[in-house]
């Protein structure tokens, strides 16, 4: 089955996703944009942008990128490995993340994603993961 952006956005419903605030703002084979409104809540305690919230929006994006476009006998999918780097941070404003598949095989498929902000275009992380596809 194929997803469109408000498919993909109602499976987040009661959900990490919705619950941080994550929206896919576009799909297409290989391709996921999503965003994600900063807000204090999303900051570690020391002030910072968390972590596990740039991760939250990368692997997101990478797996709803291999759930819009599984191959039809597949019955979804799981994530192997995920690796991020973190080259720096945001304090407010929007991030989105660019998720592209650079490879799709049979049994998996590896996804790149950068994350940025958007009012100002710096990068502050980019991300990679390998999804198992499960039949």
């Amino acid at each position: 089955m194929r997803y469109d952006v408000a498919q993909l956005n109602e499976r987040s419903v009661g959900h990490l996703p919705a619950l941080i605030g994550l929206e896919a703002v576009h799909v297409e084979p290989g391709l996921l944009r999503a965003q994600l409104q900063l807000r204090r809540e999303l900051l570690a305690p020391n002030g910072y942008l968390h972590a596990a919230t740039v991760i939250a929006l990368a692997d997101t994006a990478c797996g709803y990128g291999t759930r819009a476009d599984l191959p039809e006998q597949a019955k979804g999918f799981t994530t192997l490995e995920l690796k991020a780097n973190f080259l720096g941070t945001a304090l407010e404003g929007t991030l989105e993340c660019e998720a592209v598949r650079a490879h799709k095989g049979r049994g998996t498929q590896v996804w790149d994603a950068e994350v940025t902000v958007v009012e100002t275009r710096q990068t502050i992380a980019l991300f990679r993961c390998t999804q198992f596809i499960l039949r």
